[in-house]
């Protein structure tokens, strides 16, 4: 299990759950956050830091963006397990499903 970043983050990208992460798990894409599902630990630090509640539990997500489930999977793939994201910086993409959306802020 793991936390998913969905689409209220789209567009805002507040950095507030990134510094509560312990683990520097939560990678920047160009117009949204991603949880690195192999690196989270389940702590749940970030879920009540989003100012905008756009992290939930992968069991909590609402169905309506139960896409953003392989959103913050597959943004990993080309990417694999780098160990942390603060060592990235600024990943310059986004999943595609974040990225066929229109401007949202």
């Amino acid at each position: 299990m793991t936390y998913i970043i969905a689409l209220p983050c789209v567009d805002v990208k507040d950095f507030a759950c990134v510094d509560e992460c312990p683990v520097d798990c939560i990678y920047e894409g160009r117009r949204c956050l991603y949880i690195h599902p192999d690196e989270c630990v389940d702590c749940g630090a970030c879920e009540p830091v989003c100012p905008v509640e756009a992290i939930y539990y992968e069991d909590d997500l609402p169905a309506e963006w139960s896409e953003y489930y392989l959103a913050n999977v597959e943004f990993f793939d080309d990417i694999g397990a780098p160990g942390g994201a603060a060592k990235l910086g600024l990943i310059p993409k986004d999943h595609s499903i974040v990225a066929r959306l229109t401007r949202q802020h």
